[in-house]
């Protein structure tokens, strides 16, 4: 009958990590003046670097914007107005971000909503005075864009970036353009409820359905809803996953390790 996937954005079809790092610190300087005023562009380059370590552990675009400001408490221990920083390493923030998150957010002060807002107001002001270098930020894995572009099956984004970004640089880097109706973006829902939405769809009885995600986490919370035991599943180890993950995605019988290769064909 043919095959449906549903793919994650960033960390499977596209490396925004440098992308991403950037807007969270010009983010972080509207956010919190006071905090970055005496940031100067070695420590902004270090918070960067450190970014992308960090990486794996963000499920929300937002969440970048707290890492940037976790990470200067952290070097400058005057600035500390979380006791959370205090001896905080980065192999500490990839093992306890899910618990780290929450305290930090109460002792700021802080609301998911308005930092979503002003993350994508930070995007889209990038992207309207300089498209190129928003553009050139990012990048597609090697081999992605053809595999869209001759893919013989249906192809749905699921993602939690906002839709917008995903299918511009859908646009910009691989020069297709994915239906917005096939672009399940933040504020669509948990990526479980896209996935049941998906299956339900009449035109998709008899398909084979495949989900290709590089969040383990994201992965075994489909393992937990019986309704979705009819998804191949899959663990992209090109994506922004560490080692420890990739090795304990190897003991669940129903996540396969996927190259970025076998991708491609896969998709084929």
């Amino acid at each position: 009958m043919g095959d449906l996937y549903a793919l994650d954005f960033d960390g499977v079809l596209c490396d925004s990590c440098g992308e991403t790092a950037i807007s969270a610190v010009k983010a972080a300087k509207v956010r919190w003046p006071d905090l970055f005023v005496t940031v100067d562009s070695s420590l902004e380059d270090w918070i960067v670097d450190q970014m992308h370590i960090v990486r794996p552990v963000v499920e929300t675009g937002y969440e970048t914007l707290l890492l940037v400001r976790l990470l200067l408490e952290m070097r400058i221990p005057s600035l500390r107005k979380s006791s959370v920083a205090e001896g905080l390493t980065v192999e500490g923030i990839l093992d306890n971000w899910f618990n780290i998150k929450p305290v930090i957010m109460e002792a700021w002060s802080e609301n998911r909503d308005e930092l979503v807002d002003l993350f994508g107001k930070v995007r889209d002001e990038w992207m309207e005075k300089d498209l190129a270098t928003w553009v050139g930020a990012n990048r597609l894995y090697p081999g992605v864009s053809d595999a869209l572009k001759f893919a013989s099956s249906q192809l749905y984004i699921v993602t939690t970036k906002q839709g917008r970004f995903a299918d511009a640089l859908l646009r910009e880097l691989a020069g297709i353009t994915i239906p917005p109706e096939r672009i399940y973006g933040l504020g669509t829902g948990p990526k479980v409820e896209v996935l049941k939405k998906l299956q339900k769809q009449p035109e998709h009885q008899g398909l084979t359905l495949h989900f290709v995600e590089d969040r383990l986490a994201t992965l075994k919370n489909v393992i937990k809803e019986p309704e979705l035991d009819g998804w191949n599943l899959y663990l992209g180890d090109w994506g922004y996953n560490t080692q420890k993950e990739r090795e304990e995605a190897a003991t669940y019988s129903r996540i396969h390790l996927l190259q970025l290769s076998d991708f491609s064909k896969k998709l084929k």
